[in-house]
């Protein structure tokens, strides 16, 4: 989109709300004084709204040597303020009949509420009071701190796919701030201080750097006008400003085995360096036509991978692919087999090479690309029914560099992919990108020993 193009629209949303005309979720957006971009999505099937405010920060947006202190603010944005003593929150949403949460991730952090309709100021009166006024008690702080610290030791350091993971990850990104897990190494997390969690608090924290959503029984107006009151008040703080490393290292495919005593199921996976929305490394519509790959190839029981390594040749218990082009960087393509007993791992990945071999060499037929595209069409139908699900895409789009358009446009453009788009997103990265292999094995003699 040309510059003037943007100022343009910039300045529509500004001062009215904006019907989007492709009619996905059908959502109407407005942009407070302050910055604040707001999106309401009607739904008047259920007397409920889905609020959710995200904010345009995650843990690739961490300095160097602090991993894991996006995830640690997310923990005491629960913590209390002025208004709201700690641990409050969430009491305060539960006697009021709604649930609540919050989750990081490499490049957005989100808190939401799902509660009644007629509950919809309490939670916005809420969330804006945190936004602007989070309390850092030090004792508070030492204390979660080291609930995080257990965190990572259950979920990560014990569980040995969490731990493949990262290791493929630091494999494939090597200097991209994507190879920092979200919950942080724990040699840096370890370090963190209260005031490393205020500085991130002030500088991404503020309304000009968040996008506040809510789907439900409202209409615009009322979501403008309570919005106006609780969020409009709250100064902008100016542009943060993402810095990252963008550039990618020569490619050098890794291959990492790990083997660990609580490994019960063997498994084999893949992961390639992808075009994304934000940086498509070609075409615009490599990351439209990969999402149709990752369908056909690894989408379901269907699929060409399952249908070869678990239907006729028995020799997978489970075979599939995905794709995630919604970053601020690079996209994922991952592949995944797990063999089935008595099946060795090498038996898998060359069944698994074979299929990428046929398809990078023979393309995919217009009869599987057809029906994939019509699979995926009528998922996004049947998104309308869920509340979250709007909430959720619309807000991640757009804490990501994407626009209400291109998620609403979303049916069109995948209907457009044709197959030999498909053929040469497949080519692209199945041949031509980084990517780092994982294996995982048990570990029968550390388990003996135990």
């Amino acid at each position: 989109m040309v510059r003037a193009a943007a100022i343009a629209i910039a300045a529509v949303l500004s001062c009215a709300p904006f019907p989007a005309s492709a009619g996905v979720f059908n959502p109407e957006t407005f942009t407070l004084g302050n910055g604040m971009r707001v999106v309401v999505i009607p739904n008047h099937r259920l007397p409920v709204v889905t609020h959710m405010v995200w904010y345009r920060v995650g843990s690739a947006d961490e300095p160097p040597g602090k991993s894991g202190i996006a995830h640690l603010l997310e923990h005491m944005m629960f913590k209390g303020t002025d208004a709201v003593a700690p641990g409050e929150f969430s009491k305060i949403v539960a006697r009021n009949g709604g649930r609540d949460n919050a989750f990081t991730s490499s490049d957005y952090t989100g808190y939401y509420q799902n509660i009644a309709a007629d509950r919809l100021e309490l939670v916005m009166k809420l969330e804006a009071d945190r936004m602007a006024h989070m309390k850092m008690d030090p004792d508070i702080f030492r204390t979660e701190h080291q609930v995080v610290r257990e965190e990572r030791r259950t979920r990560t350091d014990n569980e040995p796919e969490s731990l493949l993971g990262e290791r493929l990850d630091a494999a494939l990104w090597l200097l991209h701030p994507y190879k920092n897990p979200v919950i942080g190494w724990d040699s840096e997390l370890r370090m963190l201080t209260r005031d490393d969690a205020v500085t991130f608090y002030r500088r991404w924290y503020s309304p000009d750097n968040a996008v506040l959503v809510v789907a439900g029984d409202v209409t615009t107006a009322r979501v403008r006008e309570l919005a106006d009151r609780h969020f409009g008040p709250l100064p902008a703080r100016g542009e943060p400003g993402r810095t990252r490393v963008r550039d990618l290292p020569p490619r050098a495919d890794a291959v990492i085995t790990m083997r660990h005593p609580h490994v019960e199921q063997p498994s084999w996976t893949r992961v390639y360096v992808a075009p994304s929305y934000a940086v498509p490394q070609g075409k615009p519509v490599h990351p439209y036509a990969l999402q149709v790959l990752a369908e056909l190839f690894g989408g379901g029981s269907t699929s060409r991978l399952y249908q070869s390594l678990v239907v006729k040749q028995k020799l997978a218990s489970s075979a599939y692919a995905s794709y995630n082009p919604t970053a601020v960087d690079f996209g994922q393509l991952s592949l995944s087999a797990s063999p089935r007993e008595g099946v060795g791992m090498s038996q898998v990945e060359a069944a698994v090479q074979a299929e990428i071999d046929r398809l990078t060499g023979d393309g995919v037929t217009l009869d599987e690309v057809a029906r994939a595209k019509a699979r995926m069409r009528a998922a996004a139908v049947y998104a309308r029914d869920s509340l979250q699900t709007g909430a959720q895409v619309l807000g991640y789009a757009l804490v990501v560099g994407q626009n209400v358009e291109d998620v609403e446009e979303w049916p069109e453009r995948i209907g457009a992919v044709t197959a030999a788009d498909v053929t040469e997103a497949a080519r692209l990265v199945l041949t031509r990108s980084q990517n780092a292999t994982g294996i995982l094995l048990p570990d029968p003699g550390e388990r003996d020993k135990k």
